[in-house]
């Protein structure tokens, strides 16, 4: 499977942000999901195409505060950040070259993982058998949905567990003839930790490097390794 990367760049960067909470801009960011997407796309080189995100292979992750750390924004990008365009005082950075992660994935490595993913299934609209919309998947569905994403992404699951996470909203505007009002799509995200064994280290790399499931443009899809 080839893995889809940007002409000179050989592999992604991870950035960990430890948010300053009194910022004014992080905790804009934090109240709205739009403005937190806005702060991260900075980061990428102006002039990429139409689909920014996707062409700088942006990914991120919101990590809630604990008794020792405040909240972690983490950041994968397939193109080299420019950290000087965050806020001013938007928190602490450091960077990490994922190579020797990428590099390490092999068959029947054991890894710790993390992921904070949009547990959804597309089904037919109660109101229209013509039109599918999303439906927010839960509890054991979001797990047996995270299953069958991880087995495709090259993982055996030793366990798994999840915590449901703040939901995210990204406005939905009418399409021609589609029937739909304008308003606002729930992103219901789930996180799911555990450990796991690899079973093919190419769709790992690739589901590391594009990210898993859908609303990667709102904190989903970021997939965390480590040796466990």
């Amino acid at each position: 499977m080839s893995i889809p990367i940007p002409s000179g760049t050989s592999t992604a960067t991870l950035i960990r942000i430890s948010l300053n909470v009194h910022s004014t801009n992080v905790r804009r960011d934090l109240a709205h999901p739009d403005g937190l997407h806005k702060t991260i796309m900075t980061l990428a080189p102006d002039g990429l195409d139409e689909t920014p995100r996707l062409s700088a292979g942006l990914l991120f992750r919101l990590d809630d505060a604990t008794h020792h750390a405040p909240p972690t924004l983490l950041v994968q990008s397939l193109l080299p950040p420019d950290l000087a365009r965050l806020p001013r005082n938007y928190g602490s950075t450091e960077t990490r070259d994922l190579t020797p992660l990428l590099t390490a994935l092999t068959a029947g490595r054991r890894v710790r993982y993390r992921i904070t993913a949009n547990a959804t299934v597309r089904r037919r609209a109660d109101d229209n058998p013509h039109r599918r919309t999303d439906v927010a998947l839960h509890g054991d569905d979001a797990l047996t949905w995270w299953h069958r994403k991880a087995t495709h992404a090259g993982l055996a699951l030793d366990s798994a567990t999840h915590t449901p996470m703040r939901r995210s909203r990204r406005p939905i505007t009418k399409q021609h003839g589609s029937g739909r009002e304008p308003g606002h799509f729930r992103h219901a995200l789930t996180r799911f930790d555990g450990q796991a064994t690899i079973t093919d280290p190419d769709r790992l790399r690739h589901a590391v490097l594009t990210g898993i499931g859908r609303g990667k443009s709102y904190g989903a899809g970021l997939l965390s390794l480590a040796p466990a």
